[in-house]
């Protein structure tokens, strides 16, 4: 059964054929599949595409992941649906093109000369009166009239008179083709440069996603798409002074690998960055090693200055590490283990063993050479807490304090490189760490952070640990080592007690050395807070304690003496520690006893740090990375195309008026009648102001009596 769709509407096929035919070319259809593309299109730009699953469970949960999954959310420009949908709309807007393209040509055509003189009148503008002319004079006026402001006439010589038909702004109508067309055009650009191609490959070669690691030589083939791909766009991560020539095409369970007939070699990768931290220009110069010719061509890529090969553009996408070597020390927080030192690679991995014989995968996975952070807040702002003012009757809800500043003025610096690694224990759970590699001065007092968190979807909590004046953690780390030997708190203990009590006072001396003593062993972790409890160890334990053993009304009194003594005996605790460590002795000064403040609190949050190791990063080589986006676009001059069309389409239609204008002369005793009518596409004040235009060039008013 044949169509023929001429006109406005189907003329031969069965009913049901002509009506599916008239829905699925109206614009009510065309109309409703825009809506469903633009939906879409919002989700697809809200959503990220193409991400691991895990992402969308974590930021859905495992119910809205698994449905949002079904319906091909995470890969919106590549669902089957989508296509159909732009499909369809390319089969709408075509019919629609075909059903009215003979009539607005018809149009375009015909001057309409024909209509009755009588009908003029009908118009809304219309003008009629009597010229001193002859038909001939006045036809001959006309006609010049006419010329000079570009109407298009034909007169019909009639046998009363003459009809003339002039016409202007067709492009008007023409403006309507060009519009519906770029639509066409565009879609089918977006079509030819998706998915559409790659999906129909891989249906019709047997290619599928690899979701397996490991070099990219060692993919099989059905992972592979062929070289003379004609439409993909994927990305290629290549580090300095390396060479590559696969790019990866990111799909929902996978990745495709894509050949290029060239390879990629990065010779310098730059970066400038702005004083906020964010990077302004970053750039790559590269060489393509054209793997046919064996030419050499160096070029050099910017964000928005793309390099172009054998049919391939070259996008600078962004930058990695590319692999940089890392020295590291690990120092034991389990015990009193000695210090050791790692060496690694970002992207590589090893294992590590704990004090507990306990095995841990270690992943390295970032390095930044530049952090600005905003360090603006005003003096006084949390994190100054005195521990003698602690109220240990209060429970401990956050042990890890946040390396973020709360709000207040901006003071942006750059404090230094800072690693990220990723501990991985046997049952292949992992937390995330971010360390810095230099202290930052926080309130007046230089820190290391130390940062961790348990999903990606959370913040850093940090561990602030006091520098000691040769800005490093060895003062800490024997402190922290010293806490756990029995007889160096018991010898700290005996020191601070000789000091603080006479002689003469024995029973006050065992009473007090009793209360250090205690208190050491519940912020060492050795004696639990309560009976029956876990050992927690720091400022928590002792809370613990005295929830359990101290009255309410007494608690604040109570908790105020046990933290001096806490205090008195920790500072010479690390006394001790420097004389074994062959170190000078403190001074009894504010700086030492800032340096001591903040070390009792590292010292208690450390107690919850999950990790047996805490890792500073020592020493690094840094190896950039360029990741670029290769694309092989053919329905890229589509879419220019539509996109200049469809420009010159809308400033068509809103902006050129189609006007037909008819006036008919007819001999009279006086001279000639003339009646004329004027019609628009729409009605405006333009119209209104060349009717009247029209209207006195003719009919020109008659000359005053005094120059007849």
């Amino acid at each position: 059964m044949s169509v023929t769709t001429t006109g406005l509407e189907v003329r031969s096929g069965s009913r049901p054929l002509r009506e599916a035919v008239e829905l699925v070319s109206s614009m009510r259809f065309a109309i409703s599949l825009l809506t469903v593309i633009c939906i879409a299109s919002v989700i697809g730009t809200v959503v990220k595409q193409h991400e691991p699953l895990v992402n969308y469970v974590n930021q859905f949960g495992p119910f809205w992941a698994e449905v949002f999954g079904a319906v091909r959310m995470y890969s919106i420009y590549s669902a089957w649906w989508f296509l159909v949908i732009l499909a369809f709309l390319v089969i709408s807007t075509s019919l629609c093109i075909a059903r009215n393209t003979p009539k607005i040509l018809h149009d375009l055509k015909v001057y309409k000369e024909h209509v009755r003189e009588q009908s003029l009148l009908a118009h809304h503008h219309h003008v009629s009166g009597v010229l001193a002319e002859t038909p001939d004079q006045a036809l001959a006026r006309l006609t010049a009239l006419l010329q000079r402001n570009h109407w298009k006439a034909r007169a019909q010589v009639r046998e009363h008179g003459v009809m003339v038909a002039a016409k202007k702004g067709g492009a008007n109508r023409l403006g309507y083709l060009a519009a519906h067309g770029a639509i066409v055009l565009i879609c089918l650009g977006g079509l030819f440069d998706g998915d559409l191609i790659v999906r129909l490959q891989m249906w019709a070669t047997g290619k599928t996603p690899y979701s397996g690691s490991g070099f990219i030589s060692q993919v099989p083939e059905r992972h592979r798409l062929s070289p003379s791909n004609p439409t993909f766009r994927g990305n290629m991560l290549v580090p300095e002074g390396g060479r590559a020539g696969t790019a990866t095409l990111s799909q929902s369970d996978g990745v495709l690998l894509q050949p290029l007939p060239f390879e990629i070699e990065l010779k310098k990768f730059i970066v400038d960055y702005y004083d906020t931290g964010m990077p302004k220009l970053f750039a790559s110069e590269i060489v393509i090693h054209d793997l046919e010719t064996g030419e050499a061509i160096p070029h050099t890529v910017k964000v928005n200055h793309p390099a172009f090969h054998r049919g391939v553009a070259i996008y600078q996408s962004g930058f990695e590490d590319g692999g940089s070597h890392l020295k590291l020390t690990a120092y034991p927080l389990n015990g009193a283990g000695k210090r050791f030192e790692i060496s690694g690679q970002v992207g590589g991995s090893t294992t590590l063993r704990s004090d507990t014989q306990e095995k841990l995968g270690l992943e390295f996975t970032a390095l930044r050479v530049i952090n600005v952070e905003n360090l603006g807040a005003p003096q006084g702002a949390p994190g100054t807490t005195d521990v003698r003012k602690v109220d240990l009757t209060q429970r401990l809800e956050k042990h890890l304090g946040s390396g973020a500043k709360p709000p207040g003025d901006k003071t942006l610096r750059n404090i230094g490189p800072s690693v990220s690694y990723k501990l991985r224990d046997a049952s292949g759970q992992a937390r995330e760490f971010h360390n810095y590699m230099l202290p930052v001065e926080l309130d007046g007092q230089r820190v290391f952070l130390a940062g961790v968190r348990d999903t990606p979807a959370e913040a850093f909590r940090y561990l602030r640990i006091p520098a000691d004046d040769k800005d490093s953690l060895d003062t800490w780390m024997q402190l922290r080592a010293a806490l756990q030997d029995r007889a160096l708190r018991d010898q700290a203990v005996g020191r601070y007690v000789a000091q603080a009590v006479s002689p003469d006072k024995p029973e006050l001396a065992r009473q007090l050395t009793l209360s250090a003593q205690r208190g050491l062993n519940l912020f060492a972790g050795v004696e639990p807070g309560k009976p029956g409890a876990p050992r927690t160890g720091g400022l928590q334990a002792i809370a613990d304690f005295m929830e359990a053993n101290v009255p309410e009304a007494d608690r604040a009194r109570t908790s105020e003496v046990l933290i001096r003594i806490l205090n008195g005996a920790l500072f010479e605790l690390a006394q001790l520690a420097r004389e074994q460590a062959g170190l000078p002795a403190m001074q009894a000064d504010d700086k030492t006893q800032a340096f001591m403040t903040m070390s009792v609190l590292a010292l208690s949050d450390a107690a919850f740090y999950p990790a047996p190791v805490l890792l500073e990063l020592k020493d690094f080589q840094h190896v950039q990375a360029s990741v670029f986006q290769l694309a092989r676009a053919p329905g890229k001059k589509l879419v220019y195309l539509g996109c200049l069309l469809l420009v010159i389409g809308v400033f068509a239609m809103l902006y050129v008026r189609e006007r037909r204008l008819w006036i008919w002369l007819q001999p009279e005793q006086a001279g000639t009648r003339l009646t004329a009518a004027l019609s628009s596409t729409r009605k405006s004040l333009d119209t209104d102001r060349e009717f009247d235009s029209l209207k006195a060039a003719l009919l020109p008013a008659p000359p005053p009596p005094e120059a007849r």
